[in-house]
């Protein structure tokens, strides 16, 4: 299949995901309900305009969360030039984790911390921003793109440490939110929120485009791209800073997501049979965005008022697929 049919399928999938992901629910519309949306939407009952309000708005975030991660996990499997490396390696998510858990649980220990969705989406934002500069300040001094990976894992480690003292010593209601809020949440999201995301990841969205020939000449090596002229540390330096800001937005808003940053790149190479950047992202973008509606719809357990963590439901598609490749390879 040539790669115009691919992206025309992908559209078409795209598009018949998010309808699912408006029509089924807790409440599965009939189909005469569905023909009033499109044809006299003015005269709908005002609870199905409700309705249709709140997952319009939890829509566009799963489309924006699952193309930023999904682009994260391509910039980072792109500059380490590792099949394993995801969206969570430099420990931005684990730090955005840390400032939420320092929040609630601190407001549990101290008694005078106030909780709000905007106060732990500003926490989760300042964990991460302070860890990405941190990052950058390593990888200005280090030069070396293992060494930032590992400087990652122990800052993810370290932030584990100390959210596992803080449980030990908080309260069992603030836990019990903490743990919710890490099991990852696409909806109640505020229109002021969507906006902040959308704009950002546009943003980084539009920015990476002007990096494909820098990733593409990456993938053969970094002697390689420097003969060819391209300033490999400005390079990663722009391409870890791009995809810190997209996991610190995605965490914010809706907690960490698990394995779609991972995932969602290996689909696309399979898919697409290329590791060319300019197939790739705007491939990873649109899968990323089809895999997080159809996660979606399934959390939701159409027809019933049950909702599954989000995290389980994207672990149950991404690990599958990481064992396959670990196996193939």
């Amino acid at each position: 299949m040539q790669t115009s049919k691919k992206f025309i399928f992908l559209i078409v999938l795209f598009i018949i995901s998010l309808g699912l992901n408006l029509w089924l629910g807790s409440v599965i519309f009939s189909k005469q309900t569905w023909i009033n949306i499109w044809t006299d939407y003015t005269h709908l009952d005002p609870g199905i305009k409700h309705i249709l309000t709140y997952r319009w708005y939890k829509a566009v975030t799963t489309i924006f969360t699952g193309a930023a991660l999904a682009l994260s996990g391509l910039f980072m499997q792109s500059i380490f030039r590792n099949p394993i490396a995801g969206p969570y390696v430099l420990g931005t998510s684990s730090a955005a984790g840390l400032g939420v858990a320092i929040l609630i649980l601190g407001s549990s220990i101290s008694g005078f911390i106030p909780l709000s969705g905007i106060s732990i989406a500003m926490a989760a934002i300042i964990g991460s921003v302070l860890s990405l500069l941190g990052i950058i300040l390593l990888y200005q001094k280090l030069k070396s793109a293992v060494s930032l990976l590992l400087a990652g894992l122990m800052l993810g480690i370290f932030s584990g440490a100390i959210i596992n003292i803080l449980s030990y010593f908080t309260q069992a209601d603030s836990l019990q939110k903490f743990v919710f809020w890490s099991m990852g949440n696409l909806g109640h999201q505020s229109l002021q929120h969507i906006v902040l995301m959308t704009l950002i990841s546009l943003t980084i969205f539009i920015i990476s485009i002007f990096y494909i020939k820098d990733l593409n000449g990456l993938l053969i090596g970094e002697n390689y791209a420097k003969s060819i002229g391209i300033n490999v540390h400005r390079v990663n330096l722009s391409i870890i800073t791009m995809s810190g800001i997209l996991i610190g937005i995605t965490t914010a808003f809706v907690g960490p997501i698990a394995f779609v940053g991972l995932a969602v790149p290996h689909i696309a190479r399979l898919f697409f049979k290329t590791h060319l950047h300019q197939i790739l992202i705007p491939g990873v973008l649109i899968i990323g965005s089809i895999l997080m509606l159809l996660c979606d719809t399934i959390a939701q357990v159409p027809g019933s008022h049950l909702s599954l963590p989000i995290n389980s439901i994207t672990a149950l598609f991404g690990a599958p697929l990481v064992l396959y490749l670990i196996l193939k390879k």
